[in-house]
């Protein structure tokens, strides 16, 4: 659909299509003058085993504050995945009810939610919906007659100029053959091959293809073949700033410092280019937007405990703010791209001197360079981290005989205790800040699963807080800094769409067993050095909290497939596999 406000949808939609099929209902609210409800509910697009379904719903009664939807299906019908409602369902019955940010309602005041959902034999719409235990009721207004969907997605495109308001939302998302094919060829590879992954684009020749993998338009013409007639999601991942990942080295990239020509002209232009392809304007292409490049300018500059020179320059030069302004500019004016930002992990920016700054600073690259703040489809966070996405055994707000859970050895003042929290908490403040409020989150739940035996299954001794938090957390790093090839890690949740409120969705975007740096020193053309936090046996440095680094063994270089941490994420994958 055209991109609208994922808080408030401001009338029905126009949900009428030569495509869908819609049931219109309205009731009266008992000792109401006027009708007290409307619904549509509208099949958007169905193939032979699933359909997607947007549902809007207006009040036309009393005021709001909260609001319960239920209605029943004739068939078999059974909702999967679902956004902007709290969807659940027993047998035929479902009930939808509205989230903190939807369930105020005015007379007049509408809100829309939606879903996929598998069927078999016929899928009629509902005929009768309950708002608030009030039957909406067709005798004030003729009702459109339920109609068969037709049985395969509508092919029609957006309206130019108009994006989805998230683009995951009834889409397929990319498998990538190389990627897949690895995956395949591991014992127990399988079950996770067929699940789509990010394409990194992480030098100029990574464009073209380098020794013999795929080239940028090769991905995309394998995207056409996956697509179909439904919508397809291809994933991005650009990376390749000037002196990039200023504060590592596993992850040094092939331009200098100053380089800031050359990676618009040789590396954003040629991918803006190939992109801009009216070959491919049928394909919704996320670009998520430089990993690991602004919150150094915050967290590891001058005045900063883990200060580095690199870091210092890169602030200086003013290189990376430039670079990501210029790339949201030159992708983001192609109609069918959606620019996601890197925001970090809640380990790395969840402290309050270093959340609003990074936040600031988001916006400052995002209106650089010519770009603007629509430009931001919205931010991905946890990319190629390991932070959990929800821990469940403790919050932020306990305290264990008097001492807060935020003075233990683990949290340590942070503000979050997991990436969902800080994934939510930080589009809050964007949007403060400025930032459209139809910005959504990507989180990179890749490797962040933390199953396996180690996996605890309730709170810590209460002991201690440091006893009730080390006890409880699935997060099982030593320290919350330690980012490479870690030991213990898992398969998180499986790549979704709006999982949570304010979430677009769950991506793999580091493809699992790809390696995060070298153990030892490799040389190699790609311009990746050696990272001292790739090595195991090194006992760490101020941003780990000399702490040893939980690293595997015999790691390859950055990008180079490592089986040993494929067979370790198969192993503790939670959900288990």
């Amino acid at each position: 659909m055209s991109r609208t406000s994922r808080t408030a949808l401001l009338a029905a939609l126009g949900l009428v299509t030569a495509t869908g099929a819609t049931a219109t209902v309205f009731g009266a609210t008992a000792g109401a003058a006027t009708p007290g409800c409307k619904v549509d509910y509208t099949v958007t697009n169905q193939w032979n085993t699933g359909f997607g379904a947007n549902v809007s719903v207006t009040n036309t009664g009393d005021p709001v504050t909260s609001w319960t939807l239920e209605w029943s299906y004739a068939g078999d019908q059974r909702i999967g995945q679902g956004w902007n409602a709290d969807l659940t369902q027993s047998g035929a019955a479902v009930t939808a009810k509205s989230l903190s940010y939807n369930g105020a309602l005015a007379t007049g005041g509408s809100t829309s939610f939606g879903f996929n959902a598998s069927y078999s034999g016929a899928n009629t719409v509902p005929a009768t919906f309950k708002l608030n235990g009030v039957t909406c009721n067709t005798a004030t207004q003729p009702t459109d007659p339920p109609t068969t969907p037709p049985t395969t997605p509508p092919t029609t495109p957006p309206p130019a100029g108009s994006k989805a308001d998230n683009p995951y939302a009834g889409a397929k998302v990319y498998v990538n053959p190389e990627w897949s094919a690895r995956a395949a060829a591991e014992p127990g590879g399988g079950k996770v091959s067929g699940q789509p992954t990010g394409v990194w684009l992480d030098r100029i020749a990574a464009i073209n293809g380098a020794n013999g993998s795929m080239g940028l338009r090769a991905h995309l013409d394998e995207a056409l073949k996956q697509k179909g007639s439904g919508e397809l999601v291809v994933q991005l991942v650009i990376y390749n700033l000037p002196g990039r990942d200023c504060a590592a080295l596993a992850s040094n990239g092939e331009l200098g410092p100053t380089e800031i020509d050359r990676y618009k002209t040789q590396y954003i232009d040629p991918i803006a280019a190939i992109l801009s392809d009216a070959k491919y304007a049928g394909l919704r292409i996320v670009t998520t937007v430089e990993i690991d490049s602004l919150p150094n300018l915050v967290t590891n500059v001058t005045g900063r405990p883990t200060a580095t020179p690199n870091c210092d320059v890169m602030k200086a030069n003013g290189n990376y703010v430039k670079g990501v302004g210029y790339a949201l500019n030159k992708l983001g004016s192609i109609a069918n791209v959606y620019n996601y930002v890197d925001a970090g992990h809640h380990g790395w920016l969840g402290w309050d001197d270093n959340f609003g700054a990074s936040a600031e600073l988001f916006k400052q690259a995002a209106t650089a360079e010519g770009s603007t703040l629509a430009n931001v489809t919205g931010f991905i966070v946890n990319t190629a981290n390991y932070s959990a996405l929800k821990e469940d055994h403790f919050t932020i707000g306990d305290s264990v005989n008097g001492t807060s859970v935020r003075q233990s050895k683990w949290v340590d003042w942070n503000r979050y205790t997991d990436e969902l929290s800080y994934a939510q908490a930080m589009r809050d403040k964007l949007v403060s800040l400025g930032f459209d409020s139809r910005i959504g989150m990507l989180i990179d739940t890749s490797r962040n699963g933390w199953g396996g035996t180690a996996r605890p299954t309730g709170p810590g001794a209460l002991t201690s807080v440091d006893t009730y938090v080390n006890g409880g957390r699935y997060d099982r790093r030593i320290h919350l800094g330690n980012w490479c090839n870690q030991a213990g890690a898992g398969l998180g949740e499986r790549p979704q769409a709006a999982p949570a409120a304010g979430i677009d969705a769950y991506v793999w975007m580091k493809p699992p067993g790809e390696s995060d740096g070298a153990s030892k020193e490799i040389p190699n053309d790609e311009g990746k050095g050696f990272d001292r936090m790739c090595d195991p046996t090194y006992t760490g440095n101020a941003r780990n909290g000399n702490s040893m680094s939980g690293a595997l063994p015999d790691a390859p270089i950055s990008g180079q497939w490592f089986s040993a941490q494929f067979q370790e994420l198969l192993k503790n994958a939670h959900p288990a596999l």
